[in-house]
C-alpha cells in the first residue's frame, strides 16, 4: 500500500491504496464517483472514460499511482447546478436508451469540444470512434454533440464585444 494524491473535480484526495489498482476501482470505490463505469476492464469500449489533464482516459487501464493531474468524471462537468452543455444536449436529442455507455459518450465529447469546439461530423465520428453504444444511438451522439457545440459556441463572447472606444 502506498498514500498517493489525486485531484479529482477540484477536490484533493490522499489514499493508502494499492498503486497498481486501476484509478476506475479508485473513482467508483473509494471516492464515490458513479459516472465511470466498469465494460470490458482492457480500455476498448470507453465506459470508463475520465478527462485527466484534458485528455479522454480510459480508467479501467490506468493505474491510479500514475495520474498526475486534475481528473474530471462526469460528475465534475455540471457547474453551479446547471447542467453541462453535452448533458443538456443529450436529453434534448434523447440520446440514452438504455444508458449504459453515456458516461464514456459524454465525457469523450467533452474532451473531443474542448480541443475542437466546432468539429465536422467526419471529425465527431473519428473522435467518438472507440466508444462503443450497444444500442447503436450514434446518430443521435452525433447530433447532441453538434447541437452542444452551437450552444457553447453561441455562449462565447465574440472578440472585442462589450468594448467601449
Amino acid at each position: 500500500m502506498s498514500e498517493i494524491t489525486l485531484k479529482a473535480n477540484g477536490t484533493t484526495h490522499r489514499l493508502d491504496i494499492d498503486p497498481a489498482t486501476p484509478l476506475l476501482y479508485v473513482l467508483r470505490n473509494d471516492l464515490g464517483f458513479k459516472g465511470p463505469r466498469f465494460g470490458c476492464g482492457l480500455g476498448q469500449c470507453g465506459l470508463c472514460t475520465v478527462i485527466i489533464n484534458g485528455v479522454a482516459t480510459r480508467s479501467c487501464i490506468t493505474p491510479a499511482s500514475a495520474v498526475k493531474g486534475e481528473i474530471t468524471t462526469l460528475e465534475g462537468i455540471a457547474k453551479d447546478g446547471k447542467l453541462h452543455p453535452l448533458q443538456q444536449a443529450w436529453i434534448d436529442e434523447q440520446v440514452p436508451q438504455c444508458g449504459f455507455c453515456q458516461n464514456g459518450q459524454i465525457m469523450t465529447a467533452k474532451a473531443l469540444l474542448d480541443k475542437n469546439p466546432n468539429p465536422t461530423d467526419e471529425q465527431i465520428r473519428a473522435g467518438m470512434d472507440r466508444t462503443l453504444c450497444r444500442c447503436m444511438t450514434y446518430y443521435r451522439i452525433q447530433a447532441a454533440i453538434k447541437r452542444a457545440a452551437k450552444v457553447m459556441a453561441d455562449a462565447r463572447p465574440v472578440s472585442g464585444q462589450g468594448v467601449v472606444a
